[in-house]
């Protein structure tokens, strides 16, 4: 090798490892924007999003769904802006049976704030799940993402179900994003499960039998301060604090709960 490329390979090389990933200043415009509360923006050391979603390889053009983005909006406020003009942003709220009053709640939320802020949110389309496959094509998006939905599918047992109309929905290929509060593994799963918290082994096989292939794993919403043994489990932690002033600050100070962040791809046909 020459020595000039003998001198200069260390040199690209340390700059391959020194630039992130996924350089997408768009994101980070958005995520740093004023449409943000601030009530949202002071969850950002825990939820991470701009690392969250580089993982699950968001881009401009993509068609994204979010499923059941709450009533505080909280990855609705970025998503949506960051793919109106370059992309197609889907919010598909509440159906079926599970907690009609927060998903009456969501609805209106989310309805309000486009009705209220059109030119933030006036591209935004609407679906429903349980119930994506009557109103999205098969094959037809990008990424699907899901944050801390999943306990609540087990817990009302039609998580295979809601995971085989996401595999219908999805690209092959297309990915799939799940965060969810991780359950310690010296406790049986179903007393992790009342408490909010899921096994990562179980969850992993779980999606994988629907049709998906695990292809990263990543700690970003990690917090090794849960003991996940709390009184009134994952939301006794903020920001339900469900105890309220009771040890307050002890649970302040644990911080959010510990969460497995997951990356799975659209492997086959089911």
């Amino acid at each position: 090798m020459p020595t000039l490329k003998r001198l200069l390979l260390p040199l690209v090389l340390a700059c391959q490892l020194i630039a992130p990933a996924h350089a997408d200043n768009a994101l980070q415009h958005w995520i740093d924007g004023p449409q943000r509360s601030e009530k949202n923006r002071q969850r950002d050391p825990a939820r991470q999003p701009a690392a969250t979603l580089e993982f699950f390889d968001i881009k401009p053009g993509q068609t994204v769904v979010e499923i059941w983005p709450s009533v505080g909006a909280w990855w609705f406020e970025i998503l949506a802006p960051y793919l109106r003009d370059h992309g197609h942003y889907i919010a598909a709220l509440h159906a079926g049976d599970h907690n009609p009053a927060a998903a009456r709640a969501e609805h209106d939320a989310i309805g309000g704030l486009i009705a209220s802020q059109a030119t933030l949110y006036g591209k935004v389309e609407l679906a429903l799940s349980p119930g994506l496959t009557t109103t999205l094509k098969p094959d037809s998006v990008d990424l699907l993402l899901t944050f801390m939905n999943l306990h609540n599918w087990v817990t009302d047992g039609n998580a295979d179900a809601v995971l085989r109309e996401f595999h219908a929905v999805l690209k092959p290929g297309g990915v799939l994003g799940v965060v969810d509060h991780r359950a310690r593994t010296d406790r049986p799963s179903a007393e992790q499960l009342q408490a909010g918290y899921l096994r990562e082994d179980e969850v992993i096989a779980r999606i994988e039998k629907a049709g998906f292939k695990l292809v990263a794993r990543s700690e970003v919403a990690a917090n090794p301060l849960d003991t996940k043994d709390h009184p009134a489990g994952v939301w006794t932690l903020p920001p339900t604090l469900r105890l309220k002033d009771q040890d307050r600050a002890r649970y302040l100070a644990i911080g959010e709960s510990d969460k497995f962040t997951l990356k799975f791809i659209k492997a086959g046909n089911r």
